[in-house]
């Protein structure tokens, strides 16, 4: 029980650093199908990311709602190239998508996720493809 409180006011904090934070990533999408993110399935719709810490490195991914599905802590990604869109980018194997990297229109460096134990086990079954979902800025 003191676990759970703590586990709750510690997320409370979070929530509110969130909004009092300045955001690097701050992005909508509309995702077609279910997603995992960390091991965790998360459903098909429409959700917002963006960073929660100043090198935007911590990521929060919310429903339509705007209730808190996920957090994540990426790290930067680079291109020799500036991204033409902002986008999402999926590993697909077979009928699963794993949220892999976020892009944002014009820059050369992104965010990218790390790899779950379970999308490691699911690659071993089938060849990965890259899918790309358009994003909008918020």
């Amino acid at each position: 029980m003191k676990n759970q409180l703590f586990a709750l006011i510690g997320m409370g904090l979070l929530l509110a650093s969130i909004s009092a934070s300045g955001q690097t990533v701050a992005l909508k999408a509309k995702i077609p199908f279910n997603f995992v993110v960390t091991g965790r399935t998360i459903p098909a719709g429409e959700y917002a990311i963006q960073s929660v810490d100043k090198q935007g490195v911590m990521l929060s991914i919310r429903d339509a709602d705007l209730r808190p599905t996920s957090m994540v802590i990426s790290h930067r990604c680079e291109s020799l190239n500036r991204s033409a869109q902002t986008k999402l980018v999926f590993h697909r194997y077979g009928t699963r998508y794993f949220l892999a990297q976020i892009w944002r229109e014009g820059d050369k460096s992104g965010y990218e996720l790390p790899k779950s134990n379970h999308e490691t086990e699911v690659a071993q079954d089938y060849q990965s493809q890259n899918v790309v979902l358009a994003a909008t800025l918020r």
